[in-house]
């Protein structure tokens, strides 16, 4: 692994080295969706892609990853911050959740199987329209 304690790292390369995160999973999910066109069936999460281009890249490019590797070591040491605020707000309104959690649930359940409904009903619909035109 790169010494990243041998010179310090510019703004601008922490830019960079974000920016080539995110690029390697627009190209991954490019690629996916490509390979989709060709092979409908396949199944394969564009971000994994994305994340073996970016393994692939490192390789290459080795020494010169060091932008990339300190900006994905501060992007990991704030992951947990993601989850504090819903721990929080469990945490805050625990008794409102209690208290609403079983109406909550059902109309979450029952919005999803509504909407689930109302999609497979306006895509046999549409299917069905579009393949009486070709008969």
């Amino acid at each position: 692994m790169a010494d990243l304690t041998a010179k310090p790292l510019k703004p601008a390369d922490g830019v960079a080295g974000f920016a080539l995160l995110v690029l390697c999973q627009l190209a991954g999910e490019a690629l996916v969706q490509l390979l989709r066109l060709v092979t409908p069936s396949m199944i394969f999460p564009g971000p994994v892609a994305g994340m073996l281009l970016l393994l692939w890249l490192l390789t290459m490019i080795g020494e010169r990853a060091r932008p990339v590797i300190a900006t994905a070591d501060g992007l990991l040491g704030i992951l947990s911050l993601l989850f504090v605020p819903s721990a929080v707000g469990i945490m805050q309104y625990g008794g409102l959740i209690r208290d609403w959690g079983g109406p909550l649930l059902l109309a979450v359940l029952g919005s999803t199987i509504l909407t689930l409904l109302v999609t497979v009903g306006a895509f046999i619909a549409t299917e069905k329209w579009l393949t009486r035109g070709r008969r």
